[in-house]
């Protein structure tokens, strides 16, 4: 008993030593502020590490890099010294006894010290932490998730697992840094079942007070991962972003601008918000990385004054871009449209040291950018094409194949090889619709332009088509899934597809038209805008399960679908109820929208004939309009000018057919000087028809040609006849003979300045339709040409459209007939 006691005695004594010893230890490696203290402290005390020392040391190397500027860390260096590597391999015998904890830290740390994602500590973590899956804490759990994410094991088993973890334990998490990480890493490997959980989920937990920028960051990262534009979390990370607004800088600032970008989405209250931060701070970003991200985010929404400072200081800093920042250059400049010669010329020059840098997409992405920008270094690409040549002799993905010949099709003309054509040939049946619209449209390119040299050349060009024909219907012919036939036809466009494939893809998505849900309208709403094409069985599905299912779409959403009923000119079976079902759930939802939506919400209404009031009275107002002036200053040009265009013809269209709102006409200036800056022209077909008016009427001055109306409405021919169906003169009306090369701009536009026709007299408008007034293969006039004739009778015009499938067709082949033709409706005879 007594030797036991004294063995017992023995044991605590070596015990408390050892504690005391290792405490003092550990006390000593957390107190260390610089990573030579802690490899010395290693190197003395080897036998004494225990796995608790060596874990806390290895995420002390990471948290002492943590806290330098990214230039100034020296990951390198750490990783290479001696004790490093004692350090992983003490980890990688102790493992087995750490805390659960400890291995995701350790794990974490190592991976952000830049070591081979298969390092053997890093494989010996994963398998061990593997085990321990299912009773680790959500914070380690996350964090662990993120560390197989940053490996690149986004389809592997144990990421798997952890999905299936989250999916069952989902109504536990609690905190949005957590469900943020773990939405991230697992994206690759839910369900769309799970993703809707998951997005409902976020939903929740970003209604929070307070949410760190940095998680609805990540949000925007699963959104894009998943490549879903979900209108919800969208506007909520939107505003998140715009609370934190002080806490953004330009790294921030540009991946959001990034993720909008890849998302469809954009927010021109964002954007004014981050052309203010960035333009206050321009001096302060002067190292090539951070320069090319504020060049990408500023450029496109600066004013000309800071415009020209980033142009400028863009060519001093040329020299020292890296491939990359070259690319974000390029491509920032084909965004703004920016053509400055001198910065073109600067990164054409050095673009030559860089190229062999590119990875295959990257050079697409290059030598599309240098075409946009009319880049004209014959020598550049000569090389950009025995590079793009050498990647496509070696490319075994067919997604790879189409994007370098559709780059190779935009190159200077040269002769094209054989082998470019049998690789085509070798990829068809694996092409999805958007890589065969690619490649047809480069072989019809070539072909047309004499580009194929070689023994039988059309004749192969012909059978690769045809081949490529059947590859597209087999494709087509085989869906059997909406969704995913939707999502393949997302990118497809093209006179191919329009010429090829459309009529066999609408006979299929009205074979799968009991898979129309709410879900996809808005999917299937933009494919048959984009195509143009006007489908009765397909709208009339889309307006019933859009009304059925009205609260669970989202407002903007319902903005798209009512374009395309608005610019078909298509009245759904229960016409009125759907319009009213869309517009009561779009008037109690505004905020929504942003001004400029909000005008082109207006407009589209007004096409099909609905002005709410209440929406109606909030655009046509000065604080709102002030706003929109703002706002505009920072959208692209292209929908700028949209926008501008779009409001006019809403105050038009309220002048004309809402004078009890009281709304004034406010677009004189903005229309002359648009007319000023058209530069339209007679054409010949105006100049014939007219030379046929003065035949049928007797004389020139009966029949004035490109007139432009109160409210500038432009019109091809204007006459009059009186009560007795006699033309009218138009020197009676003190009006002068438009120029017969360009339009004739009158001074006295409005009503009050035209002078009254005499009792019974009729003033006839002569419009020629063209084949953008009907929808595709069809004779129903489009929404637009149908206000046009509504607000010309409002006007006092008899109107008189002339198809372009009359005019050209075999029944008026002759000038008689033609003149016969106009006669008869000039004069309304059946």
């Amino acid at each position: 008993m007594l030797c036991l006691r004294q063995v017992c005695l023995f044991m605590l004594r070596h015990y408390q030593a050892r504690t005391l010893s290792s405490d003092l230890l550990l006390s000593q490696i957390n107190s260390c502020t610089h990573e030579d203290e802690v490899f010395s402290l290693v190197g003395r005390n080897k036998a004494r590490l225990s796995e608790k020392h060596v874990g806390i040391a290895l995420n002390l190397l990471w948290q002492l890099q943590k806290k330098r500027p990214l230039l100034l860390r020296t990951s390198d260096y750490v990783r290479n010294h001696s004790q490093f590597l004692t350090l992983c391999i003490l980890a990688e015998k102790t493992v087995e006894h750490m805390e659960d904890e400890a291995i995701v830290d350790i794990l974490y740390s190592i991976l952000r010290l830049n070591v081979e994602d298969h390092n053997s500590l890093a494989e010996v973590l994963v398998t061990e932490a593997w085990k321990r899956l299912e009773r680790l804490s959500w914070p380690a759990l996350s964090k662990f998730a993120l560390c197989l994410y940053k490996q690149q094991r986004r389809f592997s088993p144990v990421i798997g697992k952890v999905a299936q973890i989250v999916d069952m334990k989902l109504d536990s998490i609690q905190d949005i840094r957590i469900l943020s990480v773990l939405m991230i890493s697992i994206s690759d490997v839910i369900s769309q079942s799970f993703r809707d959980r998951l997005l409902q989920k976020a939903g929740q937990l970003l209604e929070e007070k307070e949410v760190h920028f940095n998680y609805a960051k990540r949000i925007l990262q699963f959104l894009q991962n998943v490549k879903l534009r979900y209108h919800p979390l969208l506007e909520r990370c939107n505003k998140i972003f715009l609370k934190n607004t002080s806490r953004l800088d330009v790294h921030s600032i540009s991946l959001i601008f990034g993720l909008y970008e890849q998302l469809g989405f954009d927010s021109a209250e964002f954007r004014l918000v981050a052309k203010q931060l960035l333009s206050e701070a321009i001096d302060d970003y002067y190292d090539p990385e951070t320069f090319a991200k504020l060049f990408f985010t500023l450029a496109p929404i600066a004013g000309s004054t800071v415009r020209e400072r980033l142009l400028v200081t863009a060519v001093c800093m040329a020299e020292e871009f890296s491939c990359h920042q070259v690319l974000i250059i390029l491509k920032t400049m084909q965004k703004m449209k920016c053509r400055d010669s001198h910065l073109l010329k600067k990164m054409t020059s050095i673009l030559h040291k860089h190229l062999d840098s590119y990875h295959v997409l990257q050079l697409v992405k290059l030598t599309q950018y240098l075409v946009v920008l009319r880049c004209h270094n014959l020598e550049l690409f000569a090389k950009l094409k025995m590079l793009l040549f050498g990647f496509l002799k070696s490319s075994v993905v067919p997604a790879d194949t189409a994007a370098i010949i559709r780059v190779l099709a935009m190159l200077p003309p040269f002769q094209v090889e054989e082998i470019i054509i049998n690789k085509a040939a070798a990829v068809l049946p694996q092409c999805r619709l958007h890589h065969l619209n690619c490649i047809a449209t480069a072989l019809v390119k070539w072909n047309h332009c004499d580009q194929l040299h070689w023994q039988n050349s059309s004749e192969l060009c012909v059978k690769l088509l045809q081949k490529l024909n059947d590859c597209g219907f087999q494709r087509l012919q085989k869906a059997n899934n909406l969704n995913l036939l939707l999502e393949e036809l997302t990118y497809v466009n093209g006179e191919w597809f329009e010429e090829v494939m459309n009529e066999e893809t609408m006979a299929i998505c009205q074979r799968l038209i009991d898979q129309i849900t709410w879900a996809n309208v808005l999917q299937l709403s933009s494919f048959l805008m984009k195509t143009n094409h006007r489908c009765p069985s397909l709208l009339d599905r889309i307006a019933s399960v859009t009304v059925e299912n009205i609260d669970k779409i989202h407002p903007f959403e319902i903005y798209s679908i009512l374009f395309l009923f608005s610019a078909l000119n298509y009245d759904p079976p229960a016409n009125e109820e759907f319009f009213e079902s869309c517009i009561r759930h779009l008037t109690s939802n505004l905020s929504c929208f942003e001004t400029h939506h909000l005008v082109l919400l207006g407009h589209v209404l007004s096409v099909a004939g609905y002005f709410p009031p209440v929406l109606i009275m909030k655009i046509f107002n000065v604080f709102f309009l002030s706003k929109l002036d703002a706002q505009l200053k920072v959208l692209p040009d292209t929908l700028k000018q949209r926008v501008r265009l779009h409001l006019m013809k809403l105050n038009r269209a309220v002048c004309l057919e809402c004078p009890e709102f009281h709304i004034p006409w406010f677009h004189e200036h903005y229309c002359q000087h648009v007319f000023h800056n058209s530069r339209s022209r007679i054409n010949p077909l105006r100049q014939h028809v007219h030379r046929m008016l003065t035949e049928i009427l007797g004389g020139s001055h009966y029949a004035r040609i490109s007139v432009l109306t109160p409210y500038y409405y432009e019109i091809d021919f204007e006459c009059v006849l009186d009560e007795n169906k006699k033309p009218f003169s138009c020197m009676a009306q003190n009006i002068p003979l438009d120029d017969m090369k360009r339009i004739h701009l009158r001074h006295d536009i409005k009503d009050e300045g035209r002078k009254a026709l005499p009792p019974g007299a009729q003033r006839i408008a002569l419009e020629f339709l063209d084949s953008k007034a009907f929808s595709k293969h069809s004779h129903h006039l489009k929404g637009e040409p149908a206000v046009k004739k509504r607000h010309l009778e409002m006007l006092g015009y008899r109107v008189v459209q002339i198809p372009h499938f009359e005019w050209n067709s075999m029944v008026l082949s002759t000038k008689g007939e033609q003149l016969e033709y106009l006669r008869r409706h000039l004069y309304g005879i059946q």
